[in-house]
């Protein structure tokens, strides 16, 4: 019993992150993926390489269901009632699913811009939990488009900007939309889970300012995706670089690798306040 639970015990800060950048970088081998220059011209993002990926695997089963995510923010668990969460990039559900089973507390808002991946996760959530009432999905790709109205509108949207400095809790939790009974106004938490690195880089600036738009003052936005280093990145040939730090799959899905300044000065750019940004041990996504 006590094996079983030091076993089952998470880990998110014991990645002995200058180690691995020392090998790296003195490796002649891996030293394409050090370099700046490159013609990078080669590749035009969009989002029809998803909807292929999700068509090829229908059966929704490609991507496990991440259940760390609860042991890694556990501000979900212990939320309010009536919480709204936006999770952006739900593939095929494996982010949402835990999130509906381990809170009861949450609406998960779900988007994706692949109308398949919408049908693959709506598929995987009626499989394993009966009875979802505080679900809703809809397509959207946030590194073009800005989030519908209902999410937020421009009166709420204006409403977060002006009292982003001094949101209280009170507002957070409290806050209704008082010009559009369709609008949610707002969410208290956005979720980006392996999903900014799919976004062209030169498009996330606009699409992290899209998030902070619709989350209330004093939300959280949950971010976690590829490192820099990541053994995922060291396996891409020089060909598959389509820019720094920056690689195109054989299916033509894009994947970008974060150091934690870049990540840094993205998500600060767009007006949020660094709570907690670190390098986790490397784990299997």
């Amino acid at each position: 019993m006590e094996k079983r639970d030091e076993a089952g015990e998470y880990h998110s800060k014991d990645f002995e992150w200058e180690f691995l950048k020392n090998i790296v970088e003195n490796d002649p081998s891996l030293s394409h993926h050090l370099h700046h220059h490159q013609d990078f011209s080669k590749y035009s993002p969009n989002s029809q390489p998803w909807q292929d990926f999700h068509s090829r695997h229908s059966s929704g089963k490609f991507f496990k269901e991440r259940r760390y995510l609860l042991k890694e923010f556990p501000e979900l668990v212990s939320c309010g009632e009536n919480s709204k969460l936006l999770e952006i990039g739900c593939g095929n559900g494996s982010t949402v699913l835990p999130i509906l089973r381990g809170s009861k507390n949450i609406t998960v808002y779900a988007c994706d811009c692949s109308s398949e991946a919408l049908v693959r996760t709506k598929e995987n959530i009626d499989r394993a939990i009966d009875n979802v009432d505080n679900f809703r999905s809809f397509c959207c790709d946030f590194s073009t488009s800005a989030f519908p109205d209902w999410v937020a509108c421009d009166h709420c949207r204006d409403k977060f900007l002006v009292n982003d400095s001094g949101g209280s809790e009170s507002m957070r939790v409290n806050y209704k939309c008082s010009l559009n009974e369709h609008c949610i106004g707002g969410v208290d938490f956005v979720t980006l889970i392996f999903t900014l690195s799919a976004v062209s880089k030169d498009r996330m600036p606009r699409a992290i300012k899209e998030c902070f738009a619709v989350l209330k003052p004093g939300g959280l936005l949950l971010f976690r995706d590829y490192g820099l280093y990541d053994m995922t990145m060291l396996r891409f040939e020089p060909e598959k670089r389509v820019g720094f730090r920056e690689y195109v799959r054989s299916d033509g899905t894009l994947s970008y690798f974060f150091c934690l300044d870049t990540a840094r000065k993205l998500f600060t750019d767009a007006g949020f306040i660094e709570v907690n940004l670190l390098v986790p041990i490397l784990c299997c996504d």
